[in-house]
């Protein structure tokens, strides 16, 4: 849905709000597209309240795993789409192993990594 890219050092929850604000609307078959996805499945490491008053101000229901109380295997049902995603993208070996110092060339490329995948899942169901 988006793609961003940070620091190798920076943590994932602290460009949790703007990679969420990333996100295009939503089409639907009838009626208005909805500007936010329903609802948002992510582990242990965004269990912050940061993270989740962010979901909560754009109206988005969380489902994030508390750290030390839940297992985080109940959500391996739905986290399975964003793993095999990055596999998808570490087939490309531009992107698994960096090569660009600049960003904006790196980025340019992982936006072309996805415009693939996403032609050939296209090509697959037509």
């Amino acid at each position: 849905m988006a793609v961003q890219l940070s620091a190798a050092n920076c943590h994932d929850s602290t460009v949790f709000g703007t990679l969420l604000d990333a996100v295009p609307p939503v089409r639907q078959a009838r009626g208005r597209p909805r500007k936010r996805p329903g609802k948002l499945h992510a582990d242990k490491g965004y269990d912050y309240r940061k993270c989740r008053l962010a979901l909560r101000q754009r109206g988005i229901q969380s489902r994030i795993a508390r750290r030390g109380i839940e297992s985080s295997e109940r959500l391996g049902r739905h986290r399975w789409v964003v793993e095999r995603t990055f596999a998808w993208l570490n087939r490309f070996r531009r992107l698994r192993v960096r090569y660009e110092q600049r960003s904006d060339i790196h980025l340019a490329f992982t936006l072309l990594g996805c415009a693939l995948i996403t032609w050939k899942a296209v090509n697959r169901f037509c």
